[in-house]
């Protein structure tokens, strides 16, 4: 298992912060250490190197960051037990942060400050994680072959249609069965099921790729409808390169479920982190999960990979200003974690690969 480490020190007396790898940065006055803190992140994102900042320039504490893939970061925290280094665990999907919870490396918060900021349905009933970011999990659609008002709901792209127009990732991508998951709290398995084979009769090729290379093979003509996240379309529309912009300028994209029987709203999954059960740093790691929820913070949090914000009043990033105001289906990321297996037990049984 490969994990990358970088650190982040408030030298204490010198008013500088030091980066590994990159220039040093003026702080002004400095705060004397008084503890650091470890953090196992599966974000993978420059911007983010800001918030461990602030977060330091702010407390006077050091953050050690250590990155990997979700599930290896998961995994090593088990593997370590009590004698894990890990205070804090970042991840993306609500579906990681439940896993989480269930394989007993989280505990639970009771945070004033989180528990005001933080909507109810966008952290833990009992306060082992908290989400920090949205994305919505959107229809997207090549605009010379689909016209807006030709799309519903995820529902309706089980019709046939769409047969041979739809690309998406594969039933192995926890994006994808976080949605079925979603799916699942308003429908029944039988119900599932059949939508789950209606959609693979649709596909316009056998899942490949992340939600990136479904959104340029739309803008291709691969296919005329593709299931990514809101972020992966801003990420081209902030692109330099003149390929990306085409295929922004190609795309569409479309909030589902916003009205009628199946108004819910647009599924939504999360980016968040918890308190590691071992953490030795306990009170540090709270306060670092308070900083995540400050305005400033997040904005960088959110802009960092073009989501949503959590917290009321924040301003939204302009492209996602572009992409129009919708409905967020309210349900927690909990119910869709608890609701993992099964749903990918029935994406299995329609043959989605």
């Amino acid at each position: 298992m490969r994990l990358n480490r970088r650190h982040f020190i408030l030298a204490a007396g010198t008013g500088i912060v030091a980066v590994a790898g990159k220039k040093l940065i003026s702080t002004g006055p400095a705060i004397a250490q008084r503890t650091s803190l470890n953090l196992y992140s599966s974000r993978h994102y420059d911007t983010d190197d800001e918030l461990y900042e602030s977060f330091s320039r702010a407390t006077g504490v050091k953050v050690n960051l250590i990155e990997g893939k979700a599930e290896q970061l998961i995994e090593r925290v088990k593997s370590e037990g009590a004698n894990t280094r890990a205070d804090v665990l970042l991840t993306v999907d609500g579906g990681n942060l439940w896993r989480a919870k269930q394989d007993g490396i989280l505990q639970s918060v009771n945070s004033s400050t989180l528990n005001q900021k933080i909507p109810n349905n966008l952290r833990d009933p009992q306060g082992y994680w908290f989400a920090f970011s949205k994305r919505a999990r959107v229809i997207m659609y090549n605009k010379n072959k689909v016209s807006k008002s030709q799309l519903s709901t995820y529902e309706d792209l089980a019709d046939s249609k769409w047969k041979g127009k739809i690309l998406i990732r594969s039933s192995s991508n926890i994006y994808n069965q976080s949605l079925v998951g979603s799916l699942l709290a308003a429908h029944n398995e039988n119900q599932i099921l059949a939508w789950s084979r209606g959609m693979v009769s649709n596909f316009a090729r056998s899942p490949e790729g992340n939600d990136t290379a479904q959104i340029k093979a739309c803008a291709a003509g691969v296919g005329d409808i593709a299931i990514a996240n809101s972020y992966y379309l801003a990420r081209l529309g902030k692109s330099r390169a003149r390929e990306d912009q085409q295929v922004f300028n190609t795309i569409g994209l479309f909030f589902p479920n916003q009205t009628g029987p199946n108004g819910r709203g647009t599924h939504v999954n999360i980016s968040g982190g918890g308190v590691v059960k071992h953490a030795k740093n306990q009170q540090a790691a709270i306060e670092f999960l308070e900083h995540l929820a400050e305005r400033q913070a997040q904005q960088f949090f959110a802009e960092g990979n073009n989501e949503y914000p959590v917290v009321a009043g924040v301003p939204l990033d302009s492209v996602l200003q572009g992409f129009g105001s919708f409905k967020a289906d309210p349900l927690n990321p909990d119910v869709f974690g608890k609701n993992n297996a099964e749903a990918l037990k029935l994406m299995d049984r329609a043959g989605w690969k």
